[in-house]
């Protein structure tokens, strides 16, 4: 049985989708660091982790010390990267795996990360702003990259609270 909502997060944004998948599940959050003085090996955990580079930030840890059999994925791009997050961080199949656009806050940034995320946000802005035929996805990325900003909702955790559905029951009645 899950036992829990483990997150790792950097701006905000992972912390905040962990929230809310507690209070709509009932399961207690904490973060990967809370959890490793909490939790035994081998619980039972959804994680949360945000991304950097195509890498979710703490599974790795996550996976070594807890079974972990839904993920989410909190990055500033909209979900569909799914396979190549798989794929680069060694996430079984048998896993399901989210991703959730969070935001991006600079001003929360420090040292080279931020020095790194100028560099990116900038080369990418550059590239959607110069592409004539923008969907609205990529219109709301570039204003992202170009002011910050939050994209957590209740709205985009839907699929894995569908997920925890037809998985967990009503946790808050266990």
């Amino acid at each position: 049985m899950i036992q829990a909502v483990v997150y790792t997060s950097n701006t905000g944004s992972t912390e905040q989708y962990a929230r809310l998948l507690g209070q709509e599940t009932g399961l207690p959050v904490c973060s990967l660091t809370e959890a490793r003085k909490t939790l035994s090996a081998g619980t039972q955990i959804l994680y949360l982790g945000w991304v950097m580079a195509g890498s979710i930030q703490g599974y790795a840890d996550a996976a070594r010390l807890y079974r972990i059999p839904m993920i989410c994925a909190v990055g500033m791009e909209p979900a569909g990267k799914e396979q190549e997050l798989r794929e680069k961080n060694g996430i079984p199949q048998d896993a399901a795996l989210y991703a959730l656009q969070g935001g991006y806050s600079p001003d929360r940034l420090r040292g080279i990360q931020k020095l790194m995320m100028r560099m990116i946000t900038g080369s990418m802005a550059k590239k959607l702003a110069a592409k004539a035929d923008r969907t609205p996805e990529e219109d709301d990325l570039l204003d992202l990259m170009e002011h910050g900003g939050s994209r957590v909702s209740l709205e985009k955790l839907a699929a894995p609270l569908r997920w925890c559905r037809q998985n967990l029951g009503d946790a808050r009645h266990e």
